[in-house]
């Protein structure tokens, strides 16, 4: 007779990291999925009608505690990520939609997985913050929510990705990241200016590694503690973000006049200033203002820790890797909508856009939208 699995709650799982855990981990748990607007309609998973702001999830109180009473452990994933949202209602959504899974994972006895961002170590200067207020507020938020995780009573793990990348085989993503906007404009040859000097280091994990490293941990019962899975000390640099942007762009055309690379002080002091001026269209100011906001949060001049290849944390990825690993994810954005089509000249090469990798099972990728 086989063994009845353990019922895993997901949330998010309509999101990009939570579809990469669904495929990772339906093999080994029955999965639940509290939704709020999006459905799943996948039939892996179980899903349930859920507000994480409401008590009791806003489930009636019947239901709410035949789902405790069945949840073995909890995966919160879900979280408010767009930046252009009032700050109140990142905080409250991220804060309290955290605070809601705690509840439940109390009443269950269950421990929580609780998936922050490694740019929690990135904080924000005063007039950073006062410039960029939806990427300090979620920044806040998140910092804040890991210390609502340490401090129940129930056990929990952190785990602090950088930017997601699209899977390592495919290249796809279930959804647009704010960077592959700038790294698709890079591309198309529309960014005069990309804030940042060369030698800062962009972290991208591919969504799959990240996917398997959490799997790696639940099925290994590790249920306390704070794991970076990040690219670390293989991060690739911005220079080598953008060549690699460049070099695929003489695929479908003449290769694109590389932006210049500004330091952030720069962009601070000078740029900024003046693009917010009377001066420059609206178009133009908030596209700038957009790469600013996301560069700034994104980049780091030393490497993250990394947790990835440490044991029950899936494996680490290699600096060569993840460049190949961009352009698999470049080659899947140019065939969707925005992308290259009508440009085409050549297509990526077997040795431009590997398969998996015989050494860590994965190719990292980065899927780009524009």
């Amino acid at each position: 007779m086989p063994q009845k699995r353990s019922v895993l709650l997901l949330t998010g799982g309509a999101g990009v990291l939570g579809r990469a855990l669904v495929d990772e981990l339906s093999r080994d748990f029955e999965i639940v999925c509290l939704r709020h607007r999006t459905p799943m309609n996948d039939p892996r998973v179980r899903e349930i009608g859920a507000d994480l702001l409401q008590p009791e999830l806003g489930l009636p109180q019947g239901d709410f505690e035949r789902l405790a009473a069945e949840v073995d452990l909890v995966v919160h994933c879900a979280a408010a990520t767009n930046w252009k949202t009032e700050p109140d209602s990142i905080r409250r959504a991220n804060l309290g939609g955290t605070a809601g899974m705690l509840d439940l994972c109390v009443r269950a006895g269950a421990p929580m997985y609780h998936m922050s961002t490694a740019f929690v170590a990135n904080p924000l200067a005063p007039e950073e913050r006062e410039r960029f207020p939806g990427a300090a507020a979620y920044l806040a938020s998140k910092t804040e929510a890991e210390q609502l995780v340490r401090d129940a009573p129930v056990p929990g793990v952190i785990l602090r990705p950088s930017v997601v990348m699209g899977d390592s085989v495919t290249g796809r993503i279930a959804g647009v990241q704010g960077l592959t906007r700038v790294l698709a404009a890079i591309v198309k040859g529309q960014v005069p200016v990309v804030p940042g000097s060369p030698d800062v280091r962009i972290d991208m994990v591919p969504q799959d590694v990240i996917a398997g490293a959490v799997g790696d941990l639940v099925r290994g019962g590790v249920t306390d503690g704070e794991y970076w899975l990040t690219a670390g000390a293989h991060s690739l640099l911005q220079r080598e973000v953008v060549d690699a942007c460049l070099e695929f762009a003489e695929l479908y055309g003449p290769r694109p006049h590389p932006p210049r690379l500004v330091p952030l002080e720069s962009v601070h002091r000078l740029l900024l200033p003046l693009i917010e001026g009377p001066t420059f269209p609206e178009s133009l100011r908030r596209r700038f203002h957009t790469y600013a906001e996301l560069l700034l949060v994104f980049q780091r001049a030393l490497p993250f820790e990394s947790s990835l290849g440490s044991p029950h944390c899936g494996s680490a990825p290699s600096k060569d890797a993840l460049r190949q690993a961009l352009v698999r994810n470049l080659a899947a954005w140019s065939t969707g909508p925005g992308g290259m089509r009508g440009r085409h000249r050549a297509q990526p090469s077997r040795a431009a856009v590997p398969m998996r990798s015989e050494t860590t099972g994965t190719t990292e990728t980065e899927e780009l939208a524009s």
